[in-house]
């Protein structure tokens, strides 16, 4: 197995990015949809509100806040979301 040279992989990803700003590349995107609303993700791990807030590193005012529409999670929470969605048998392994 090779060693990865994390410096040159970085150093290549802004070369890229530079040559994509000049329109002399292409980058391939990927646009990721939106996870289901929280409180059916959480039904389908099975779990009460304050396992699933465990889980997902936030407190439970986070997900009750989530559930009944005052907050939407972003970022981060949002790929956690979808990957309990896409790949609930990590969240299980989890629990």
């Amino acid at each position: 197995m090779s060693k990865r040279d994390i410096g040159q992989e970085i150093l290549e990803g802004i070369q890229d990015i530079k040559a994509h700003k000049a329109g002399e590349k292409v980058l391939r995107v990927r646009n990721l949809k939106e996870p289901a609303p929280p409180q059916i993700i959480r039904a389908k791990l099975k779990l009460s509100q304050s396992a699933f807030a465990g889980l997902m590193g936030v407190s439970l005012r986070t997900v009750q806040d989530w559930e009944q529409g005052r907050r939407k999670p972003s970022g981060p929470a949002a790929a956690l979301l979808r990957i309990a969605e896409q790949k609930p048998e990590v969240f299980t392994q989890l629990s």
